[in-house]
């Protein structure tokens, strides 16, 4: 087997996985915690992938931030693609520090002015307290709400394959 390789980053340190792809961290919005005592003492970050198809802003967990997604959108768009998450927020006053809801998922992809999103992070596990279906339903109201379109931001079925022209 071969054996796998890691690499530490600090935020917008880049690494590149071979001549044709690299990878930078990006901030995020988050908590971090390894174990009992090392509460915040690491970076939470989302990823910039930079492809010869272009750039993919992958947004892991975040809280939504007025000004973050439109300063990544200034350091390394254009982005062909962000994947988005837009699940596990609620209740609010909880989790709006760690997860967007839809309608932040919305301004996010506004922000980050990606030409396309993917929804991640919904749908499969109930992990907190809106309903399993409650994500895709809110994000097509806010994508209605922002004249965005539904291709362009994508809500894939578990396990489906999304191809893009």
């Amino acid at each position: 087997m071969p054996s796998a390789k890691a690499t530490s980053l600090d935020w917008h340190q880049r690494v590149e996985l071979n001549d044709r792809v690299t990878i930078a961290l990006t901030p995020a919005k988050h908590w971090t915690a390894r174990g009992l005592y090392d509460r915040n003492k690491a970076l939470w970050g989302s990823f910039v992938i930079e492809t010869p198809a272009g750039k993919i802003f992958h947004v892991t967990d975040t809280g939504y931030d007025g000004t973050l997604f439109k300063e990544m959108r200034e350091r390394y768009g254009p982005f062909r693609l962000a994947l988005i998450p837009i699940g596990a927020y609620e209740p609010r006053w909880f989790m709006q520090r760690q997860h967007v809801n839809p309608e932040e998922a919305v301004r996010l992809f506004q922000d980050c002015g990606a030409e396309r999103a993917l929804a991640q992070h919904f749908g499969v596990f109930q992990l907190t307290d809106e309903a399993i279906d409650a994500p895709v339903v809110a994000l097509r109201a806010a994508c209605d709400a922002a004249g965005i379109r539904h291709e362009r931001f994508i809500v894939p079925e578990p396990g489906s394959v999304v191809e893009l022209d």
